[in-house]
């Protein structure tokens, strides 16, 4: 009797959980395949408000114009430089300093993690970071957008875990046969912490790829501006409507139908580069982010 109703909890527990992930799943998927949607549907539909879920009609046209616009193509140019300049200093700065900070025998570890993690709770906010940038003459440079992020307590924080997990006696072996910090770091450490360094660079990617309110503040040259603020201008002030004024064969209302739709179809063009990173990091990536956050 006991076997039979820890069965039935068992099978309870399975129905709940799958139930929970379903629901999960379709509410997190509907946004995508609703946006898409709307972006290869008939322009017609899209302003008509007649698509609930799938296509109605057929349109590659906006998709056309995007690729068609030399002012898209140096957003992106922009943001590809912002996220491959700054994710490359996030795994450097953090593997600098998480590295030290899990050995034993460094000296006041204990007062650096303090001071590290006092940054996640306080900072000097919005003007005194303005006034920085400024006196540093970085206002205006793609170099305000990946400076300031540099250097992440969080990603200290679980790179530290994670570099603890390695066995000591591997960095004493190393050291018996001559080898010193750097080169320990460089051939032993960072072969082994790759599942760590891919949590670092994606969860640094996704944030350069999504950040656009610090080249609001920093950047004034439209040319050097990031797609995802491009793409905010589209969908707060209409800006798209230069792409479509250039299409002189569409009348009045055919252009307001492709100013519609070439919203979600920025919005897909926008989202498909950093999607297709995941699988490329997914096999060090579940690893990385359960060891690194599993605490002492």
């Amino acid at each position: 009797m006991v076997i039979n109703k820890r069965i039935r909890t068992d099978a309870g527990m399975d129905i709940a959980v799958y139930f929970i992930a379903i629901v999960t799943i379709i509410l997190t998927f509907y946004p995508f395949l609703y946006v898409f949607s709307m972006s290869v549907s008939d322009p017609g539909a899209v302003v008509s408000g007649r698509i609930k879920l799938f296509p109605v009609g057929f349109s590659l046209e906006s998709y056309k114009l995007i690729f068609q616009s030399a002012e898209i193509w140096r957003k992106l140019g922009n943001t590809i430089w912002i996220v491959v300049v700054g994710t490359l200093l996030n795994i450097i700065t953090t593997v600098l300093a998480s590295y030290p900070l899990s050995r034993d025998e460094m000296p006041f570890k204990r007062f650096f993690m303090v001071l590290i993690t006092f940054t996640m709770f306080f900072s000097g906010g919005m003007i005194p970071s303005y006034l920085l940038i400024k006196s540093l003459g970085l206002i205006n440079s793609l170099w305000s957008l990946v400076l300031p992020g540099a250097v992440s307590a969080w990603y200290i924080i679980i790179a530290r875990t994670f570099f603890k997990t390695i066995p000591a006696s591997l960095i004493e072996s190393a050291k018996i046969d001559g080898s010193r910090h750097i080169g320990i770091l460089i051939r032993i450490i960072i072969p082994l912490s790759m599942p760590i360094i891919a949590v670092v660079a994606l969860y640094g990617a996704v944030s350069y790829w999504n950040s656009y309110f610090s080249a609001l503040i920093y950047i004034m040259d439209t040319d050097k501006h990031p797609l995802q603020l491009y793409l905010m201008k589209i969908l707060v002030s209409g800006e798209s409507g230069k792409m479509i004024n250039e299409m002189q064969s569409l009348s009045y209302g055919e252009k307001a139908s492709y100013q519609e739709q070439l919203k979600y179809a920025i919005i897909i063009f926008s989202i498909l580069p950093i999607i297709g990173l995941y699988p490329l990091l997914q096999k060090y990536f579940v690893k990385g982010m359960m060891v690194g956050s599993v605490k002492e």
